[in-house]
């Protein structure tokens, strides 16, 4: 059970560091009802491997099936709105002197709450790009609702949404800045996730060996929060609100 020094502890934290890094996951998103990658397996998608609609591979067997999924992923995300947790990152940005989020999720939540420091390593689903020439595409109207994929004005190829699929290389500049960032804050803030999926989950690891306090909220107990100096049990959304409030009370 939660208790009220940890709350302390994690203020007391938070409020003496000059930079904070905090890393999200995809518990965040779905707090707004933005389902998981793996808990949107159901319904009519339930029979397709994950791997078919997050691939080369599977873009190039069946790339009108790949661009109807991220479609319907995409409508998901634009009907959520920023949870209480994206609300208070967005806060606790504006109130530490040096603040990098990292997050893996794909939508835009933190953005739309104010964050303005957002490292998306994972890549983001309403950005899209050509999969062969990676010029940027800005969609038509009725692109996003046809059967297939449009076409790069640029080269002709496939356009797909900016996101790391399987077996592809997470963005080389993000990966720099969240690992830099890491082994010079004084606070790891990590919050939704599982701490399983890797180099990702090695992020923590990194701040707490260079000396950073590590925070985890989360849910359940995980990698991550066998690690952390302060281990907050529960949803982002219910605890970082407690976390602002008494650091804004002074404790």
């Amino acid at each position: 059970m939660l208790e009220l020094h940890q709350i302390t502890q994690a203020a007391q934290a938070l409020a003496q560091a000059r930079h904070i890094v905090c890393l999200t996951g995809a518990g965040v998103s779905a707090e707004s009802g933005v389902a998981t990658f793996r808990d949107a397996q159901t319904g009519l998608w339930a029979r397709f491997d994950p791997q078919r609609l997050a691939s080369q591979e599977g873009f190039a067997e069946d790339p009108g099936l790949v661009w109807r999924w991220y479609s319907e992923r995409l409508r998901m995300v634009e009907a959520a709105t920023p949870n209480p947790g994206h609300l208070v990152l967005a806060r606790l940005e504006g109130v530490t002197p040096a603040f990098t989020l990292v997050t893996q999720n794909v939508d835009d939540l933190h953005e739309r709450a104010g964050s303005q420091q957002v490292q998306h390593i994972h890549g983001r689903i309403h950005i899209f790009r050509c999969n062969y020439c990676r010029a940027e595409h800005a969609l038509q109207p009725g692109e996003r609702t046809q059967e297939l994929p449009p076409r790069c004005l640029a080269c002709g190829d496939q356009v797909r949404p900016d996101v790391v699929w399987f077996g592809e290389a997470l963005p080389e500049q993000v990966v720099e800045i969240a690992w830099r960032a890491a082994e010079a804050c004084d606070v790891m803030l990590v919050v939704g996730t599982s701490g399983v999926v890797y180099p990702v989950a090695e992020l923590p690891l990194l701040a707490k060996r260079a000396g950073a306090v590590v925070i985890d909220v989360n849910p359940q107990c995980n990698p991550i929060s066998e690690i952390a100096d302060i281990f907050l049990q529960g949803a982002g959304g219910v605890i970082l609100p407690q976390v602002m409030n008494a650091l804004s009370a002074g404790f």
